[in-house]
């Protein structure tokens, strides 16, 4: 059985090396649907949704109206030195395929049921434009 839920933020980010828009300073109205997979346990469930949220919303506030910034971006850590902004480290671009596994790491890193079989992250950066990628629990 399959159950998924949705989640929400804004966030800036830049991706330095883009010979595109993308090098600059921008943000995006991401969402995130989270697929979970695993046996209906004794209860009729896979996951409570309340427990899904419980994991997955510190991550999303930590997100929400922040700025992500790559150690990998000199010239944009140089910028924000002197800035109060909220910001997000990481030591990858902030590409939607790179912030899918990000948020997949993170959520997986929790304590899940031991129902769990897989769970999916398909995060949209845009209305048309998202990236998808499922982490294996247990066979």
């Amino acid at each position: 059985m399959k159950i998924s839920k949705s989640f929400h933020w804004e966030m800036g980010h830049r991706l330095p090396f883009h010979a595109g828009k993308c090098v600059n300073l921008h943000g995006h109205s991401y969402r995130l649907f989270l697929e979970v997979e695993g046996d209906i346990d004794e209860n009729g469930l896979v996951i409570d949704f309340y427990d899904l949220k419980r994991v997955v919303n510190p991550i999303i506030e930590e997100l929400d109206h922040a700025f992500m910034v790559s150690s990998l971006d000199p010239d944009l850590n140089g910028l924000l030195e002197n800035f109060t902004t909220k910001r997000v480290d990481v030591d990858f671009h902030s590409s939607v395929e790179n912030i899918t596994k990000y948020l997949l790491d993170r959520i997986t890193s929790n304590i899940l049921p031991s129902n769990i079989k897989s769970v999916t992250a398909t995060v949209y950066e845009t209305q048309d434009a998202y990236a998808r990628d499922t982490r294996i629990i247990k066979d």
